[in-house]
Formats: structure tokens, sequence, C-alpha cells
């Protein structure tokens, strides 16, 4: 990023911005007041520029326990006409779903924009959602930009957009167009539209009216029809070069197309593209005007055959014999990303046009770079707590895969990986209290364990613990309390005294939160007490009951971001017989094994915990002051 503040940047200033930052930029840029939502990658950065960059700015920005409540958030203060923004990933729409569709019938006031950022590849996220299909579902324009660039200008569209129509309306991003960089131009910043009014009007805003339903839908599908004259006016779908060959296309698609098509000699007077920005609703007019006399059509998406199936049927509706060329037979995958080589191949058969190969693509080619799963940070608490658990679980007088062990979303589900293995599931937000009281109603006899992290208990996790609780149900739940949203970027939880943008919150003791519900048994330990942990497992995992241990101690390199390190720890080569029982017990990164084939231990990543001499048979490894 430039040293310029983004957020204060003059109108018509270049910047190297982040898709994500560009939104931030966006938000100011539209007079967005009220930005919320909850921390998932690829989004998150969204919210956290603006903490960052805008803290004196009259904009309130802030994280909410889960997408719904932010979403909520959102629609409360855009019905007063304060205009809004809420940032998920693609999951977290699925959190917000219920309000989302209920917010169709209800329209907005101010405007709304709800940015959902989906993750092809997978890269960082447990599925390969396709969050389009929600905007069929909810009945809710979708815009999706290509480039940072559009990120923040499409930002600004989306608001002026979703006021004209009066309703919420979908920015759709994906991993690329969130994470990747390039330059912005920036425009005029706009004052914060706040509250204005609010007035009763139940047929409008209260669901429970059968009758105000039926009209609020009609209202809604009669909103819809202004829409393509919406993205007329806003500039957006567009159409580029001529020709009978033709590329639908949409999203971070655009630009593998268009880097394949410039090595395509003076393509413009061979291939039209046909750039699509609104997805929903399908901008018939704009699409068949514009595949007039195209005699074949490749479709590019990501993910999904979305808009392939939307073409299609357009194409078949008007009883124009086009061929149509996309995922559904065969030509693109369904699944993971897109990239130049498998559009430049797509193109090639369907369109008939020898495609350049790219000196870059020739230089990479058989590159093999070897496979690194993510490991738990030198130093994490969780590493401690889950060694406890195992141990624990031995000390009770079980065997290790005898007793299934629920994960949850979040640093500790790495804790699948070797040498831990200790996981047996992750399934989604909160889900480990409530598969683990499944398994157990359904008839398993044996001890069940949930493990669940403090940001995903005050998610998704209070609700399961309460219908635990309630139907008296034996279960071992860990929650695993770092005291901060860590994987995302290390943003704040309802535990915090002030959150990210400088305001005074009141904080909510975890603690206080599961006595008030009635578990049976609580307990409060420090992970790095290991045997007072493992003690504390063995003990609880065999009493009848909701038994919850809060394995509490910050997240270590939050930790040491405040406070630097303390000590650190290294080994004494003379002593090292290359046992490796460190390593193998541990997994910490920062040991590796050197020349000699004797552990060491990388003094830029230890942050001192000291888990690995503790594991030490042979004392090798020892404790080094600062000063030493």
């Amino acid at each position: 990023m430039s040293d310029l503040n983004p957020l204060k940047a003059p109108p018509g200033t270049r910047l190297a911005l982040m898709g994500n930052e560009a939104i931030a930029r966006g938000v100011v840029e539209s007079g967005i007041y009220v930005v919320t939502g909850y921390p998932g990658t690829p989004s998150s950065e969204v919210l956290m520029t603006i903490h960052e960059y805008g803290r004196d700015l009259d904009i309130y920005a802030e994280w909410a326990v889960n997408e719904r409540v932010a979403f909520e958030v959102a629609l409360g203060a855009s019905l007063g006409g304060a205009r809004s923004l809420v940032t998920m990933k693609g999951p977290g729409i699925n959190v917000a779903s219920d309000p989302i569709l209920s917010a169709a019938y209800s329209g907005i006031n101010g405007g709304l924009t709800i940015l959902v950022a989906d993750d092809p590849g997978p890269i960082t996220t447990q599925t390969e959602q396709d969050s389009r299909w929600y905007a069929k579902l909810s009945k809710l324009p979708m815009l999706s930009p290509s480039s940072p660039q559009e990120a923040k200008d499409f930002t600004v569209i989306s608001q002026l957009f979703s006021e004209d129509i009066m309703l919420p309306v979908i920015l759709r991003t994906t991993t690329r167009v969130n994470h990747a960089v390039s330059e912005v131009v920036t425009g005029e910043a706009s004052p914060p539209r706040k509250y204005r009014e609010f007035r009763k009007d139940p047929p409008r805003y209260v669901r429970a009216g059968m009758a105000w339903n039926l009209e609020r839908h009609k209202w809604l599908n009669n909103q819809l029809k202004i829409a393509e004259d919406l993205a007329r006016k806003y500039g957006l779908n567009k159409v580029l070069g001529e020709g009978s060959a033709c590329v639908v296309v949409e999203g971070v698609s655009y630009n593998y197309v268009a880097e394949v098509l410039d090595r395509v000699e003076s393509w413009e007077r061979k291939i039209k593209v046909i750039k699509v920005d609104m997805l929903y609703p399908i901008p018939r007019n704009f699409l068949l005007n514009s595949l007039s006399g195209c005699g074949k059509v490749l479709i590019v998406e990501e993910l999904d055959p979305y808009l392939e199936e939307s073409v299609k049927a357009l194409l078949q509706e008007q009883d124009l014999r086009v061929e149509v060329f996309g995922k559904l037979n065969g030509y693109l995958p369904l699944e993971g990303e897109l990239n130049t080589r498998v559009v430049s191949q797509a193109i090639s058969r369907v369109l008939g046009y020898d495609i350049v190969k790219s000196s870059h693509s020739e230089a990479v080619k058989g590159f093999d770079v070897p496979s690194r799963p993510p490991p738990l940070c030198p130093g994490c608490p969780h590493r401690n707590s889950y060694i406890a658990l195992l141990l624990g679980i031995a000390k009770a007088g079980y065997k290790r895969d005898e007793i299934p062990i629920f994960g949850d979303i979040g640093c500790y589900a790495l804790s699948v990986n070797p040498p831990l293995n200790a996981i047996w599931t992750e399934h989604s937000m909160g889900a480990s209290i409530s598969m683990a009281m499944g398994l157990k109603v359904g008839g398993f006899s044996k001890p069940v364990v949930a493990t669940i992290g403090d940001s995903t208990f005050f998610h998704a996790g209070l609700q399961p613990l309460i219908e635990a609780v309630n139907k008296r149900v034996d279960l071992l739940v860990l929650v695993l309390d770092n005291s901060v949203v860590a994987m995302t970027g290390h943003q704040s939880t309802p535990a915090w005294e002030v959150t990210e943008s400088g305001r005074a919150a009141k904080p909510v003791d975890i603690v206080e939160l599961l006595k008030s519900i009635g578990v049976d048994n609580l307990a409060v330990v420090d992970p790095f007490k290991i045997d007072e942990m493992i003690s504390k497992v063995s003990e609880f995992i065999k009493k009848p009951g909701v038994n919850v241990i809060v394995a509490k101690a910050p997240c270590a390199l939050l930790k040491v971001r405040r406070e630097g390190v303390r000590s650190r720890y290294t080994v004494l080569s003379d002593k090292c017989v290359s046992c490796l029982a460190c390593v193998r017990l541990t997994g910490c990164p920062a040991l590796y094994i050197g020349d000699d084939n004797k552990v060491k231990i990388s003094l830029d990543d230890c942050v001192g915990c000291g888990l690995c001499a503790r594991y030490c048979p042979y004392k090798a490894i020892v404790e080094v002051k600062p000063h030493e």
C-alpha cells in the first residue's frame, strides 16, 4: 500500500490497493456510515482497513458476534435511512440467510450492501460454496467486480443501486479480487449518511402477516423489473471486441480471459467478450443484444455453471440456436480456481484460435513445490491443550482412537495434522458441540469430547451448549480461549474492553456465561500448566453431565506483539541424540533438523513456551535469556 492513507487520499490519487482495501475506500466514497461484519478470510481486511486508517472518520465500524447479527445491525441502520455495509465470507451468508431473505420483502431506506467473499480453490474455506445462488434464492440484485478498481467502484454503485431499487444489494467477490493488489484511482469522498427517519409501517416491516407477505412479494418482483435499467444507468455490463466467436464472462474470470486474449493477434476484430457485471437479475436485454451474431459462445466462470445455465435458458426461450460451451459439457472444470492455462485451452478448443504460451508459464513448467500443511504457531496454547486432552484421555484409561474429538472452525482445527492427529471432525461454526451431542443421544456409549474456540463459542456455540445442558447429555467440552479471533488476523471478541475502533465496550465473560447456563462441572485451566490440565481432563471425562474446561491463555503471536519475547530455548548439540522426541510430540515449527541430523531451534521463531524442553528425555533443550 502507498504511504498515503487510502481512506483520506484526495480524489484522482493512484494507489496500489488490495481489493479489500479498495472496498474500504469505496465505503468512504459512498458515504456509508455503518460497517459491520464477522471476520472471515477473504473478506476480513475491509473492516480491518477502516479500523487502521479511519479511526477519526465519522464511521461506525465494528465486528459483530456473528454474520446474522451483523446483517441485522446493518439492516436496522438502513431502515432508519443510514447507509450501511456488512461483510462476510461465503459460509457467513448461510448464517445470515434467514434475515437476508426477509429483508427482500421489507426493502431498505438507506443503501445496504452485503459483501460476500467466496473462496474458489478452496484456499481457506471448508467448501467451495458458490454464493451466486443466494441472489436467485433471496431475489436480491448481485454485482460482481473483477478487480480492486471495480471493487471500489461497485461498492459506490451498490449503494446508489440499493437506494434506487429499495433493496439490499449483494456485492459478490472471490479471493483473487479481495486479495489482489493493483492500481486504484480514488474518487470523491462523501459525508456519511446517517439516520433520517423510521416510520411505523407493519405491512412492510412485520412478517407475521401472511397477506402482507404476499403483497410484499409482488412488490419485490416489480422492483426487480427496473434492475436492468439501473445497471445500464450505472455503466454495468460491457461488450469488448466484435465477431461471431463470443466469450461470456464475469468476475475475476474476466482477467484470465483478458490475459489469454492478449496473446491472440488483433483479437478485438475476431472475438466478442461479453462481461456481465450484474449477475441477478440476469440482464436479459443486454445478453440478447450482445449474443446477436454469435455462432459459438464460451461461458467462463468459476465454480458452478450459474451464468451458463442462465444463458442457455435465455437462448432456448428465444429459440436462438447458438452453440454454448462451458462447464456442463466439460470444457471448463466444475471445481477449483480457473487459471490462464485452463482458459486458453478452452478458448483454443471452442473458438479455434491457437494461443501463444507466455514465457512465464514456460518458466514455471515442472516446478515442484513440496507440500506443507499449515502448523499451529510456535508457542500456541492450543498445542498444549490438545496434548493435555490426548494424555488426559489416556490417563482416564481410554485409547486415543476410541474417544471421538469433535473440532470446530478456527486455528485449533490444525490439530488434525500430525503429530497431534487430534480432531475427528470440523464441520461448521459451533457444530462441535451439536454433533458431539448427537453422537451421544444416538447411542454412543463412551465419552465424547467437543473442542471449540472462544470466538466460535460466542458466534455459534452458546445455543448448542444450552441444548446439551437442557437435555442432560454427558459431554466434555473444551473451550480454547486465546482471547482473540486469531486465524483471520486477530480481531476482537465480545470479551474485549476496547474494540479496534477505540470504542469502549462492556466485556462478556465466558466463565460467567457458562455458569449462567448451568453446566454441571466447570474448570478454568492454564494449558501451559499441562499436568494440571491432564488431570482435569481425566477427571471430567468420566463425570456425568455437561462438563466444561476453559483452557485460557493468550494467542502466542498476539502476546509476542504486545510484550515481546522474554526468553527462548536452544539445543545443546552435545546432549542431543537425534531421537526427535521433541519434534514428534509437539510438531512445533520452530524446530528443525540441522546438517548434523540434530534438532535445532530457530531463534527467530521460538517464543519461549518450553514445551519442547518438557519432552526432551536427555535434557538437551535449555532456556536462554535475552542477555545470554
